[in-house]
């Protein structure tokens, strides 16, 4: 019985001593099922309370730092055990966990998740964009598809960027190089700490730097539309052949503007003139139009009042910025021109998004609401820290019990628990079948409600390339473990470099792109198993 004992204890070492253990491959699946389960309200509960913190103290460093570190912990804590245990050749034969869970979960976030929200997702399309809430046409390969705002491309150009470290690391193998290797890992990580440092910053001030485009885009839009009534208003054309302005004209609109005929224009006369004038989807009513306006004329000694001379120049200029450098000066007069231009600015606008567009809701009991979110911050982060240790166990057991390499299953397993929250987030609202719903399901950078959802597509491939493999190459250098993950690399490479094209250089995805997304997961599991069990790279 003794030896029965000692014999069980050798084949099954129970983590901490007391969780169950097993050595049978249906026993490991069970303890996958259970333990990945816990890691799934792990993550549950860290992207509730960062959404509770983020509604009460706002974006900035709450949406630039906490978030998307909390949004990433489940896979960093997994990568962090799957190596940091045992010896050095057990840790070696560990750390595929992590690597597979780091390849795995970047590969289903663009691939299975971005597919699946452009079905979901998809309204009748109009050009570059798509009509919210509209879908006749069924699944149009074409005609059937999302649109996203400028700021999603700018995340997916970010997230292509953030593979840098991969190939830093990869480059001693792929010279063929024996020496460096442990350097270039060294360099990665350096690389990769500065790349999270600047994406946090970045988080950060992002919200700043889109509404100052946005205040930018929105005052062309006001003083095209400004021009564009004194048109309605002008009799004979604003400018002369040869550009300069049409002082008689613009005279004669001075003098209808000023109802008390005191040769300057106030606030009141200004706000009677546009009475009716309502730039689409901007929401600005006649005073807010007359302060714009009042601030763009009153240049030279800044009254609040508008002489002439002041209305002359600022009527000049406006025409300035519609006429440009590649129009005639005859056409720059035209309404067909003027249309043309406020075109191009509302199409600015919309691809740049509005924070107005929707709006996040208002915290009664803050208090309340804040020790409600500490507290879910606090039980997911124990959760995550005390069953991340087990579940790479019961996957590595299942690995020896099956002969399956542990790098498949984590590819496919890990990431529906760590990332399940995120997925459903995303799918979620994707359906609601709105520009600033898809642009807010594919990046987590953006206006404020993107920072009150979970880390979505594009921003939680970021931080998997930046803080997850920070993890994994401080890991790796800190034990002196051999860098020998090039199959694996290629496939993180290759689809976030697809992907990233994709949504970098566009704003529009017709149905076709999902099938693009779903032919690369598979595609990605048998280009790891062809390189390294047919050509041997492992």
């Amino acid at each position: 019985m003794l030896i029965s004992s000692e014999n069980v204890e050798e084949e099954c070492e129970q983590t901490y001593g007391f969780l169950p253990c097993t050595k049978t491959w249906l026993g490991n699946m069970f303890l996958i099922l259970v333990y990945g389960y816990l890691m799934f309200m792990a993550a549950t509960y860290l992207s509730n309370g960062s959404e509770l913190l983020l509604e009460i103290l706002g974006p900035g460093v709450v949406g630039g730092l906490f978030l998307p570190i909390l949004g990433a912990l489940p896979d960093a804590m997994l990568i962090l055990v799957s190596g940091l245990s045992g010896s050095p050749a057990e840790a070696q034969d560990q750390v595929s966990v992590g690597m597979g869970l780091l390849a795995g979960s970047t590969v289903m976030l663009l691939t299975v998740i971005w597919g699946t929200c452009i079905l979901v997702g998809k309204c009748d399309m109009d050009g570059q964009l798509t009509l919210d809430e509209t879908d006749t046409r069924g699944f149009s390969l074409q005609g059937s598809g999302v649109s996203t705002d400028i700021w999603t491309s700018y995340a997916a150009r970010i997230m292509a960027f953030s593979v840098l470290p991969f190939l830093v690391v990869q480059l001693p193998q792929a010279l063929s190089s024996t020496s460096g290797r442990h350097l270039a890992v060294l360099i990665s990580l350096i690389i990769s700490l500065l790349l999270l440092i600047s994406y946090c910053v970045f988080q950060v001030f992002q919200p700043w730097i889109q509404e100052r485009r946005l205040d930018y885009v929105k005052h062309k839009r006001v003083m095209t539309g400004f021009l564009k009534h004194l048109k309605k208003h002008a009799l004979g054309k604003l400018c002369n052949a040869d550009g300069s302005p049409n002082h008689e004209v613009i005279e004669k609109i001075f003098k209808a503007i000023d109802l008390d005929g005191d040769n300057r224009l106030s606030k009141a006369e200004l706000r009677a003139f546009v009475i009716g004038m309502h730039p689409e989807g901007m929401g600005l009513g006649e005073e807010d139009i007359a302060n714009k306006v009042l601030k763009e004329f009153d240049t030279e000694r800044q009254d609040d009042i508008v002489d002439l001379d002041e209305f002359t120049l600022g009527i000049s200029k406006l025409l300035s910025l519609v006429r440009g450098d590649g129009a005639s000066h005859h056409n720059a007069d035209t309404i067909k021109y003027i249309d043309q231009y406020d075109e191009e600015s509302k199409l600015e606008h919309m691809l740049l998004g509005d924070s107005n567009d929707e709006g996040g809701e208002v915290v009664e009991n803050t208090r309340k609401t804040t020790i409600k979110a500490i507290l879910f911050l606090i039980l997911g982060t124990i959760i995550a820290a005390a069953f991340a240790d087990p579940l790479v166990d019961a996957v590595d057991n299942f690995s020896t019990a099956t002969k399956i390499p542990s790098f498949f299953i984590s590819f496919i397993f890990l990431p529906l628990a760590t990332n399940s929250s995120e997925a459903v987030s995303a799918i979620i609202f994707a359906s609601r079948k709105k520009r600033k719903s898809a642009s807010l399901t594919f990046s987590e950078v953006g206006v404020f409600l993107a920072f009150t959802i979970s880390p979505m597509i594009y921003g939680a491939v970021t931080m998997n390339n930046v803080l997850c493999l920070s993890v994994f190459l401080a890991l790796v250098y800190v034990r002196g473990l051999s860098w020998d993950f090039s199959s694996e690399v290629l496939v993180i490479f290759l689809v976030c470099i697809i992907m990233g094209a994709l949504g970098s250089f566009r704003t529009s995805f017709p149905l076709w792109m999902a099938s693009v997304a779903f032919f690369l997961y598979p595609f990605s599991l048998v280009l790891v198993y062809v390189l390294d069990y047919i050509f041997g790279w492992s």
